[in-house]
């Protein structure tokens, strides 16, 4: 999350304004070091043939069910930093999720990289943790089931003995490693702490929630002091223990403000609590929903140090790792009605005081990740006060992208999304995953992995092909009705848009039968609604082209890529999707129906409708004193 305010320049104190400052966000990086090696283990991983090199992979399959991928994004990651270099940009913001699980060999390839980039290049980073980072307040026992091992199979690996029997059939035998472990704060901050979470002299300014200090009376002696985490901690009436805090602000240039806000919270679960000795403390997924009840006091230093950047004349730009704005362009009642399991993991949707009480607190542009998707919103509060809610895409998941907020003059932003189509070295995994394939037919898997993956011309292509998976193999099947989902899936693009047109009382099963036994009844149709399509510039022709299938695979790609999927979509389908929306959402006979799949298709209509129409949330300004959002794309040129 990223919040930004221009704050009115101070009349008794000229301050420097940092006009023109670009900072890259990369959030949900999810790194694993590929190329890691165990600290306590002879177990090297799997030896590449093409580089001779030992790696640390996860398996294809566990992949293509995973909202991320787990091996090529530790390239995207490195290419997505070699283009911040290029564009001579200083500062980095890693909102949350920079690692797999906070496990100890994957935090000391991440500190080499940060450690790499700062000394060779400059660069500044600044980090706040996620729930992937912090998963437990604590030292956690943990492990992972899904790494790649010899012979195709998956291989077990655990951090303690006796978590975990080997499937010897489909499995190797387990590893044990402490290095499979999720560290805490103490262990995560001690690694990282060279990047934001402790003082350094070179800092201008740097603060907690919990210091005692303020501008005026600041030094790094007393920041250096009180920066300890045993001082920034508080307690939960239901905890037995305080938690860490690791929020921070920080003045690294002079006039810019970053404040970074740790939205994670750990309740005490009893019911696991049987060894008292080793309580379990699991993230509540709530992110900043937590601060309506169990982090108040985050919220009024929020308003504080909004506060007092007007006060000193200071840009202030907040980042964290949760969204404070619905992200889903207001279809989420329709999602919540239509939609079964995840539901496009609709819990995850702040509630609407979030984004009313950090408006009031002074904050105007929010920039979050968590949620691995690429969106604008906007929220005005009671008083007037807007707040735009930027989402971050990942680099692990479709499409993958990374921000840059530019800061203007005259109280604009400038918000650009930079997708990393091109990554070197994406494939240096494929020759492991053509064994784990060849394993999985030997075996007769069920639902196995499409190989055309591995056939991929570019990382984006890849990227792609993991969300068409992800589709297929987990989201279609759990998260929709399935008689909805299976009717829809078997129309074509023709019979969606004659029953777009639908004025009977015939039911859409009878209608779409009716016209498959008498297929002459669809060329009358055509040529009686043609008149119509034209005027929208389809060619009905076209409408061959396309199924249903197709309908919810692209509202996938708007649901994750936003604006940045038109691009994969077409000028061309996307006018034919919105006349086939507009012509069910008009359609009388569809209002005045209160049959289910009637229904359904009109919630699926209303949800495709405002996924298209959402606001821009690739290349734009913000006019963050009026409230206006300007997109600065070029025009997708039609496909005629």
């Amino acid at each position: 999350m990223i919040s930004f305010i221009i704050a009115s320049s101070c009349a008794t104190k000229k301050i420097k304004n940092p006009e023109g400052i670009k900072l890259a966000v990369l959030a949900d990086v999810h790194l694993s070091d590929v190329y890691g090696e165990l600290k306590d283990n002879d177990y090297k991983g799997l030896k590449i043939k093409l580089n001779g090199e030992y790696a640390f992979i996860r398996t294809m399959k566990s992949q293509l069910h995973s909202t991320r991928i787990f091996n090529e994004n530790y390239f995207a990651f490195l290419s997505a930093l070699d283009d911040v270099v290029s564009r001579e940009i200083k500062y980095v913001l890693l909102p949350g999720d920079f690692s797999d699980d906070g496990q100890p060999i994957h935090i000391r390839g991440l500190k080499n990289i940060l450690d790499h980039y700062t000394k060779t290049y400059g660069l500044q980073f600044f980090l706040i943790t996620g729930n992937h980072d912090v998963v437990q307040p604590f030292n956690h026992k943990d492990g992972k089931t899904d790494f790649l091992g010899e012979g195709g199979k998956s291989q077990p690996i655990m951090s303690q003995p006796n978590m975990y029997t080997s499937k010897m059939d489909m499995e190797n035998p387990v590893v044990i490693s402490s290095d499979l472990q999720n560290l805490g704060y103490e262990e995560i901050t001690r690694f990282l702490g060279d990047y934001g979470f402790f003082p350094k002299k070179e800092y201008l300014y740097w603060e907690t929630p919990f210091s005692n200090y303020n501008f005026e009376s600041y030094s790094y002696d007393k920041a250096r002091k009180t920066a300890d985490l045993e001082n920034r901690s508080h307690q939960i009436p239901s905890n037995n223990l305080p938690m860490h805090d690791i929020s921070y602000l920080v003045e690294p240039i002079e006039g810019l403000w970053l404040l970074a806000l740790d939205a994670n919270t750990y309740i005490q679960d009893k019911k696991l609590n049987v060894d008292i000795a080793q309580p379990e403390y699991p993230n509540t997924g709530l992110g900043l929903n937590n601060l309506l009840t169990d982090k108040k006091y985050l919220l009024d230093w929020v308003r504080k140090v909004a506060d007092n950047a007007k006060k000193q004349g200071k840009t202030l730009v907040a980042f964290s790792h949760y969204p404070m704005v619905e992200f889903n362009d207001g279809a989420s009642p329709e999602m919540e009605e239509l939609l079964v399991g995840s539901k496009m993991q609709i819990k995850r949707v702040p509630d609407k005081k979030v984004a009313q009480l950090f408006a009031e607190a002074g904050l105007k542009l929010h920039l979050g990740g968590h949620m691995h998707i690429n969106d604008t919103g906007v929220a005005v509060s009671v008083e007037g006060n807007t707040l735009f809610n930027i989402q971050t895409p990942s680099l692990a998941a479709y499409k993958p992208a990374y921000k840059i907020l530019t800061l203007k003059h005259g109280g604009f932003a400038e918000v650009e999304t930079v997708v990393m189509d091109t990554v070197s070295r994406y494939k240096e995994f494929f020759e492991l995953y053509h064994q784990e394939f060849g394993f999985l037919e030997l075996t007769k898997e069920r639902s196995i992995w499409n190989k055309d993956i591995l056939s991929s011309k570019n990382y984006m292509e890849f990227m792609e092909w993991h969300l068409k998976e992800l589709v297929r193999l987990r989201f279609l099947p759990s998260e929709w009705p399935v008689e909805f989902k299976d009717f829809v899936v078997g129309l074509s693009g023709k019979e969606l848009i004659l029953l777009s047109q639908l004025n009977t009382s015939l039911t859409m099963d009878e209608v779409v039968q009716d016209y498959r036994e008498n297929p002459e009844k669809v060329v009358d149709s055509l040529n009686l609604y043609k008149g119509k399509t034209w005027e929208q510039q389809i060619n009905v022709n076209d409408l061959d082209d396309w199924s249903g299938y197709d309908l919810l695979m692209d509202l996938y790609r708007l649901r994750s890529a936003d604006e940045l999927a038109m691009d994969d979509i077409g000028a061309n389908r996307s006018h034919q999707y919105q006349f086939i929306i507009d012509s069910f959402l008009n359609n009388p006979s569809f209002k005045g129906d209160a049959s289910p799949s009637k229904r359904k298709m009109l919630l699926l209509m209303n949800i495709f409708d405002k996924f298209l129409n959402g606001a821009p949330s690739d290349h734009f300004q913000l006019d963050l004193n009026s409230g206006n959002i300007f997109s600065l794309k070029k025009p997708l040129h039609e496909n005629k």
